[in-house]
């Protein structure tokens, strides 16, 4: 097994290309402000500590891309994952561009690898922090020529997140991959616009496994109220939330159906225990 030693000042990116697959690449305590794609498979990167070990970059949304074209949500990731069997533990990946309602959506993470898992990390932005692949198929489609093809991956992907911290503000958790949150702390920010919304999962109809949030706690901070738990960003999204933890920023019919959309007709959310106040299309027995 390959062991590689990075420290402040190292190309970061230059390392995560040379390693071979199944490596073990150990990140020193400091700031690596660089924008990441890692694309060896099996790889493990090591952190000294989410608050000490920190990743970061700032695109945003409507940042012009030396292609001349904007940047879009799906190329402002700090780091993208391109591979399968990725581990992460021990270190923070943020997106710093900050003023969304200005800028635009800021992604800090990006994964379009299976089995990826991240532990003891911290995950921080504003609106669509984490973005969890696959892409909704007509997303897939439209982005043929603009994404290149290891972001426009089709096939099923699964990811589980441990003992992390994930926070934003507008969507910060979304996408089509089959995700695993256990033990987690969501943490709500402040927005400009007075809006949140923790969950945006746009699952396929197909999909029997969207997002879970096992024993989560959902934190804020101070002065952040009616904060949505999910909505459904495809119509046939699907999130589940068992014996999670809600503070009082969490309004209290708990779901949206996405602005002035029909998806209280086709979205899967799923609530245990229930909790009394709820949208009447929670927990409602869909699945096909």
């Amino acid at each position: 097994m390959q062991e590689l030693f990075i420290r402040p000042g190292d190309d970061l990116q230059s390392a995560l290309d040379r390693a071979e697959s199944g490596s073990v690449v150990h990140i020193a305590a400091g700031v690596y402000r660089q924008k990441l794609k890692l694309a060896v498979p099996g790889l493990t990167l090591l952190g000294e500590g989410a608050e000490d070990t920190v990743l970061i970059w700032d695109d945003y949304a409507n940042k012009l891309h030396a292609d001349g074209r904007e940047y879009n949500t799906f190329r402002t990731w700090t780091l993208a994952v391109c591979a399968d069997g990725v581990t992460m533990k021990g270190l923070s990946v943020v997106n710093d561009a900050l003023r969304p309602e200005i800028k635009g959506q800021e992604v800090a993470l990006t994964v379009y690898g299976d089995g990826f898992v991240m532990e003891d990390c911290v995950l921080s932005s504003t609106q669509d922090t984490l973005f969890l692949g696959p892409l909704p198929k007509d997303l897939i489609e439209r982005y043929d020529g603009f994404l290149t093809d290891d972001l426009r991956a089709g096939r099923p992907l699964a990811q589980r997140f441990a003992n992390c911290r994930i926070e934003g503000t507008v969507d910060f958790i979304f996408g089509c991959g089959s995700a695993v949150f256990d033990r987690c702390e969501i943490r709500s920010l402040r927005d400009a616009r007075n809006v949140g919304y923790v969950a945006a999962p746009a699952h396929a109809l197909s999909q029997t496994s969207g997002f879970l949030f096992r024993e989560c706690r959902f934190t804020a901070e101070d002065g952040v109220r009616g904060v949505y738990l999910a909505r459904p960003w495809r119509d046939c999204g699907l999130a589940r939330f068992e014996n999670c933890a809600y503070g009082a920023h969490i309004a209290p019919e708990g779901f949206d159906k996405w602005n002035d959309t029909a998806r209280d007709k086709t979205a899967r959310f799923f609530e245990s225990p229930a909790v009394a106040g709820r949208v009447p299309w929670c927990n409602r027995q869909t699945e096909a």
